[in-house]
């Protein structure tokens, strides 16, 4: 396996590549928007291609590089549901996998930092984000934090995991850069309480100030979704409403871009191609099937995914690929279920 953890001293931030082999799919975890180029840099010495990018919450301290990632290397963005953000391509919940070529990480939701604070295990170690860290835990005090939430997500989940369980957390202020949860049970301070009213107690007496980015970072943190003005200029766009009365016209041919996972979760179209976003370049170039069916029937390839983001990246990698009448759900899955639009359950 190729693991890599990078570190930004501004923000102390642990930034985590994960791949299974070389020349094959990485994932990056919790990135940076000034360390991007380092990242990029990194999975082309590594022959690497990225294919997803999460963010374990909504960060206070640094605004993250997935939007910056997504436009240079078409991966997905991925964070939890609660997320404020206003696009990312896939929302996780509890028990869910993110899974790359090689690899999977069983999504584990653990609020109390935020609201919208997940942890990724992954075989023998697990990325906590900022609900543990080394010798710590997150603070509590703003972004529907909730010491009692917090107390719950370590207490009753995090450490259930077996002790030798090495920790990367997505910060650290010391130089520590792993841990494990034995370490954790028996050296964390903050872990050292009795009951729940203790920790809570604990935490509420930190006063701590608020990180120095805070005011920039949320905000930014909370727009990271695709900029699709240009697609909507060229007419490749179909509102939710405009997708539902084409259902079932015989000059379209709708594409589902999402992982098979998400469309047992949430339902599929009737008469969709299932084509998952990784395969669509491979599927785009000349004796590829999305190529070979729309050449051959002359339909109109109409792609969706879950929010519209897979959709936009696919609409415009068939333009690349010369391949022009296409367009995409704005909104996908989400926005169609809203519309009032029929699913079919797998």
């Amino acid at each position: 396996m190729i693991f890599r953890q990078l570190f930004d001293s501004v923000s102390g931030t642990y930034s985590y590549v994960l791949a299974s082999r070389p020349g094959g799919e990485a994932l990056i975890l919790d990135p940076v928007l000034e360390k991007v180029d380092r990242y990029c840099q990194l999975l082309r010495e590594l022959d690497l291609k990225l294919v997803k990018a999460v963010d374990t919450h909504l960060h206070a301290d640094h605004v993250t590089g997935l939007g910056e990632l997504r436009d240079r290397t078409h991966c997905m963005t991925i964070m939890g549901d609660q997320s404020k953000a206003d696009v990312v391509a896939m929302r996780v919940s509890d028990g869910d996998k993110v899974t790359i070529e090689g690899l999977s990480l069983d999504v584990m939701y653990t609020p109390g930092h935020t609201d919208d604070s997940y942890s990724y295990l992954m075989g023998d170690r697990v990325f906590t984000g900022d609900t543990l860290l080394i010798r710590g835990t997150g603070r509590t005090d703003f972004q529907n934090g909730s010491s009692r939430a917090q107390y719950d997500s370590i207490f009753n989940r995090l450490l259930k995991l077996p002790d030798e369980t090495l920790v990367f957390p997505a910060h650290d202020y010391k130089g520590d850069t792993v841990s494990t949860i034995g370490e954790e049970k028996r050296y964390n301070p903050r872990l050292q309480v009795r009951s729940v009213d203790e920790y809570i107690e604990l935490m509420a007496n930190l006063k701590l100030p608020n990180p120095k980015m805070m005011d920039v970072a949320i905000p930014a943190n909370m727009h990271v979704g695709l900029h699709q003005e240009e697609l909507e200029k060229e007419g490749r766009v179909l509102s939710a409403v405009e997708a539902i009365r084409s259902l079932g016209r015989p000059d379209i041919l709708l594409v589902d871009l999402r992982e098979s996972n998400e469309r047992a979760k949430h339902g599929m179209l009737e008469g969709a191609l299932h084509t998952p976003y990784a395969t669509v370049e491979e599927s785009l170039k000349p004796g590829g099937m999305l190529r070979e069916v729309a050449a051959a029937t002359g339909r109109r390839v109409v792609f969706f995914c879950a929010f519209g983001e897979r959709s936009a990246m696919a609409v415009a990698a068939a333009k690349e690929a010369g391949l022009a009448n296409t367009a995409h759900i704005a909104g996908g899955i989400d926005a169609w279920k809203k519309a009032g639009g029929p699913v079919v359950q797998a």
